[in-house]
């Protein structure tokens, strides 16, 4: 039974029907032991911090800033301030001073709330050039205040604000007074092509994506959900709440280095993901059984053909397989492929949904022929997460991102541009009124920024439109496209292809350096430091032949043709990644103008 009330009561509704049944497992800021929280106490905390936020001084559709990683006091802190009708704004926990600054200042926020000490330091040295800033509240109670610092306070303090529930009766008046038109949200995109943009997103909009995905995301109240992706992300944003409203019990990972962990403590059934989990997931397994007897290579390599031909080859498709291929695969799943998931943490594995950038083939088929339901799907802030997703116990094809959920309308546009309309598109952007209009066509459809097309009810997804490289020969490159097929390889790490008005494609490359400082040694190649490593031609050649492998159904215009080893990896500090670890191609242009260059000289 989905309970899918307004956000400002959701957390008492369920908690009504479930009681003191486990709603949350987490850890405490630096701690090692999993704890709880049941239904009842959730909404209590909720209840505390609506009183608190009143006794603050935080008024109706107010925009409050959280600048931290996922935590139990980010879900309080959320849920409190929807209970009075406020506006929460996630920032990044890895933001830049720049980025909290121009969002603080941008939607004129008065309280912030943060996670740990590095976030605090960077609120607090902002602070002064932030006119409406007043307040730091600060989730960790670890984090030593600055002394003389009378601005900032811990949140445990803060919550005593709320003892004893004196508002009570005027957060029940303003749930009363609330609207599916409220603000919940403005989310400010990771902004790969220039200054962010705030989304906004309604009270209206959540309700209308829970209804839909209500019909095609299998989810129940049985269900323990592993919080992987940050809470700022609208991915993990609307899928930990649609997770709520079925009543699941969600395991919030804090560290997301800690997350493969924490998976083999909790047992999670369910996880929403980005495809570049599942391809470390990948390049481990597959590691593992390069580095096993000859006996047991082949019983894997085996299985997994099984696998692939029991899963892909008839399941995707809709067909009954032979029965001698059914009973063989049954077995090869409670043997092998068994072992493999109890490895993961995923003894119980229900469905994983998972988006945000291109699923190499590869890795899709074999995270579906070890038994895991991986559910691939498309969407953007600006359409509150899910457009398309696959459907569980349905046909699906390997290469598409599902097919549109019930309360959307594709329409392909002539240049090939998926465009939207439906009761989950955003409004429009925070103060950019301009932007809204060039966001809209004439009629109201969103436009995306992807190429795409329809397929047997199935969405396909192309390049983003403005990412499409072309040479200097008139070719079309999809960088993303060409990335994929590389990173699933165990020796590369990060990779960006060069091609925009080049002669040829080329690639920068950040490799695994541990898998790859294994094979220097194992080959008997000797290196000083990871430059020297990686300009060796043992390794070059070694990584050349590799790349001409996976590249083999490339057309011969968009293969590699050049790379350079990069010792050191694309980084946030430098601004060569978003907060969501996407690349920023221009960036990365500027910083590696001399290695790029040189690929391109004649030799």
């Amino acid at each position: 039974m989905q309970i899918n009330s307004h956000l400002s009561r959701l957390i008492a509704d369920v908690a009504a029907h479930y009681g003191d049944r486990e709603a949350l497992i987490y850890k405490d800021f630096g701690g090692k032991e999993w704890k709880s929280c049941s239904w009842n106490t959730f909404a209590e905390r909720v209840r505390q911090v609506s009183n608190a936020m009143l006794n603050m001084g935080v008024g109706v559709q107010e925009n409050i800033g959280v600048f931290s990683q996922n935590s139990v006091q980010y879900l309080f802190t959320d849920f409190g301030a929807w209970g009075i009708r406020a506006v929460t704004i996630p920032f990044y926990a890895t933001s830049s001073e720049q980025q909290i600054q121009f969002m603080i200042n941008d939607a004129k926020i008065r309280f912030l709330f943060v996670g740990e000490q590095q976030q605090y330091e960077k609120a607090r040295r902002v602070f002064a050039t932030c006119q409406t800033l007043q307040r730091i509240i600060v989730f960790d109670p670890l984090v030593t205040i600055a002394e003389g610092d009378k601005t900032a306070i811990h949140f445990d303090d803060f919550l005593r604000l709320g003892d004893g529930l004196p508002r009570q009766s005027e957060v029940e008046s303003l749930q009363q007074q609330a609207s599916w038109d409220d603000i919940a949200n403005i989310l400010y995109t990771s902004g790969t092509t220039g200054d962010s943009k705030g989304v906004i997103l309604t009270c209206g909009q959540y309700h209308a994506a829970f209804v839909a995905n209500h019909e095609s995301v299998p989810v129940t109240p049985q269900d323990r959900i592993m919080n992987f992706l940050p809470f700022t992300h609208v991915f993990e944003k609307g899928w930990k709440i649609l997770c709520i409203t079925e009543g699941c019990t969600l395991i919030v990972n804090t560290y997301p280095q800690e997350v493969q962990q924490s998976m083999r403590e909790t047992h999670p059934t369910c996880m929403s993901s980005v495809p570049r989990f599942w391809e470390k997931v990948y390049m481990g397994v597959m590691e593992k059984i390069e580095n096993s007897s000859a006996v047991q290579r082949k019983l894997f390599e085996h299985a997994l053909a099984v696998g692939r031909k029991h899963n892909i080859e008839y399941v995707a498709k809709g067909k009954r397989p032979p029965l001698a291929l059914h009973l063989e695969y049954e077995m090869l799943n409670k043997t092998v492929f068994s072992l493999v998931r109890r490895e993961l943490g995923l003894e119980n594995a229900h469905f994983f949904p998972t988006a945000g950038a291109t699923v190499s083939h590869h890795v899709e088929e074999f995270v579906h022929a070890i038994g895991i339901n991986m559910m691939v799907g498309y969407g953007l802030t600006e359409s509150l997460a899910t457009v398309s997703n696959d459907h569980l116990g349905e046909p699906y094809t390997v290469g598409s991102v599902g097919r549109p959920i019930s309360s959307i309308s594709i329409r392909i546009s002539d240049e090939g541009e998926i465009l939207l309309k439906g009761p989950t598109i955003t409004r429009g952007y925070y103060n950019r009124d301009d932007l809204t209009r060039q966001a809209f066509t004439e009629d109201g459809y969103f436009r995306t920024g992807d190429s795409g097309y329809l397929e047997d009810g199935e969405l396909f997804l192309k390049e983003r439109i403005k990412d499409l490289f072309k040479t200097s020969n008139g070719k079309y490159i999809a960088p993303q496209m060409v990335e994929s097929k590389l990173l699933v390889d165990k020796y590369i790490d990060q990779v960006a292809v060069i091609a925009d008005q080049r002669k040829f494609v080329s690639a920068l490359i950040v490799p695994e350096y541990r898998l790859l400082e294994e094979y220097a040694r194992d080959h008997h190649i000797t290196f000083t430091d990871r430059r020297d490593l990686c300009q060796n031609k043992q390794i070059n050649d070694m990584l050349r032949d590799r790349i001409d492998t996976l590249q083999q159904q490339l057309a011969h215009y968009e293969q590699i043709k050049r790379f350079t080893l990069l010792p050191q990896p694309f980084s946030l500090e430098r601004g060569e990644l978003t907060n969501t670890l996407k690349i920023k191609r221009r960036v990365l242009n500027e910083n590696y103008k001399r290695e790029i260059d040189k690929m391109y000289e004649e030799s």
